[in-house]
């Protein structure tokens, strides 16, 4: 099991030093809230206006959201300036708010009063994630709901405030059952959509939605191939998709979509997953397949496990570890392919692209490799050895993709395109990337990371991702 406990960044230490816009409709937060001004002139029970169910249908459907997972951990040495530069990242790109993935640790909630009055300031959303690997009270986190769940910043689903975890299902239903009851005696419906991650299996879906009756909701943190070399399937979204709907329950289903999984932390948390087109065809089976009533995106900082899509913040300490495979791996280029499926996503057709661009990703060493540090990774056979390329193209053109004696072109038309070119045989070489068109070169880059087949210092599997 992944576990944030064990993924982002160390506690904090003794000497008290650093553990460490785009235009949105917001269907959730501002339709939902009104839906939930004009319910208190229904009656409580056993009867429906209709005119407000078929309002309610029309806000339910229109209601698609992207959220991205944030460590609140991470945010030791924030000042609201911090979450301000954050919020507006994320918005440039269509993202609605933020999970705030929240521990015990008393620290984490004294980021909550910056968190919601930056987002106020931004109108960005946000709800709670309770990291359940701690050891939460339930009147602990019935006070932090409390606390949140009235600002107008606070995301609302069909009226209620959404509440979400990781993890969780190791708490019984009445542990589940109290915390609702408990909020509702202080004047507080929730809507509550946890992220059960025991229960990836698709023919377990019936049965968790059994056993847990308390729970309106589903999160599904699986968004990465569980120890295979091979792609994703959909099964277990489908599944619990279907068994949230067929239990009577209100939703939402939120999918997790992902870029990368890889950790190199020492004691058994060495892992890599095959992920090496995961955020090109896992966004597709959001649009396509999955239709998602919310997307989160795992995530924006978990800078552990390496699939953070923010910037990397020099203040965040990432321990003495994470820093030899995350520093100078930079993600931000992925943020150009979320923002056109966000669109996509949104608004059900794909974008309209005004700039030819190639978002490129590729690790700097080959898996065989032998390094001086570390542990060999978990799965490390299963990813390729290249670089892989992504093209947002106006017009049809090609695209060469050159590394030292390797070379590989392919077509694409207007729109989106992947393809990839394996790596060289020849040490200390970058990848070379042009768009061209009637043989002309049209734009070109260089990556700027070398790839080094001979020598590694510490085991990394990470990737760097670059535009041109």
């Amino acid at each position: 099991m992944l576990s944030r406990k064990f993924g982002a960044v160390p506690k904090v230490p003794s000497d008290g030093t650093s553990p460490q816009v785009y235009p949105s409709v917001r269907h959730g937060r501002r339709m939902h809230n009104s839906l939930s001004a004009l319910s208190l002139f229904m009656p409580l029970a056993g009867y429906i206006i209709p005119g407000l169910q078929i309002l309610s249908l029309s806000f339910r459907v229109d209601a698609k959201d992207v959220f991205a997972h944030f460590m609140v951990q991470n945010s030791y040495s924030y000042t609201k300036s911090d979450w301000a530069a954050d919020i507006s990242a994320a918005q440039a790109i269509g993202i609605d708010g933020f999970a705030l993935n929240t521990a015990v640790d008393s620290y984490e909630q004294t980021k909550y009063p910056d968190a919601f009055a930056a987002a106020q300031a931004a109108d960005f959303d946000l709800f709670i994630s309770f990291d359940m690997t701690y050891e939460w009270e339930t009147t602990d986190m019935v006070n932090l709901v409390k606390q949140y769940a009235s600002s107008s910043n606070y995301y609302k689903w069909e009226g209620k405030p959404l509440v979400s975890t990781f993890g969780g299902d190791s708490d019984s239903n009445d542990f589940w059952t109290t915390f609702k009851i408990d909020l509702a005696n202080a004047g507080i419906s929730i809507s509550l959509a946890p992220a059960f991650v025991d229960y990836r299996e698709p023919d377990e879906a019936t049965q968790m939605f059994s056993n847990f009756t308390a729970i309106d909701g589903f999160f599904n943190w699986w968004s990465w191939p569980a120890d295979e070399n091979a792609n994703l399937t959909t099964d277990t979204d489908l599944a619990y998709k279907k068994a949230l709907s067929s239990a009577g329950r209100s939703g939402p289903y939120i999918m997790s979509v992902s870029p990368w999984q890889f950790k190199e932390l020492g004691d058994g948390q060495d892992w890599v997953e095959q992920c090496d087109t995961l955020w090109e065809y896992r966004w597709k089976q959001a649009i396509h397949d999955v239709e998602p009533d919310i997307v989160e995106i795992l995530t924006w900082n978990d800078y552990g496990e390496s699939h953070y899509i923010s910037d990397i913040n020099p203040i965040v300490n990432l321990g003495d570890l994470a820093p030899l495979y995350v520093n100078g791996f930079d993600h931000s280029g992925w943020r150009t392919m979320a923002k056109y499926y966000i669109s996509w996503f949104k608004n059900g057709t794909a974008p309209a692209i005004e700039e030819d661009k190639v978002i490129y990703w590729y690790r700097v060493h080959p898996k065989s490799i032998t390094c001086s540090q570390g542990a060999l990774p978990r799965n490390s056979q299963f990813p390729e050895d290249a670089v892989f390329a992504f093209s947002m193209l106006k017009s049809s053109a090609n695209i060469s993709l050159t590394i030292g004696e390797s070379t590989t072109t392919y077509d694409s038309g207007k729109g989106v395109a992947i393809g990839s070119v394996p790596f060289s045989q020849k040490d200390g070489q970058k990848p070379v990337i042009k768009i061209m068109r009637d043989g002309q070169t049209v734009k070109s880059g260089t990556g700027s990371k070398t790839i080094n087949t001979t020598n590694c210092d510490y085991y990394n599997f990470n990737t760097f991702v670059g535009v041109v």
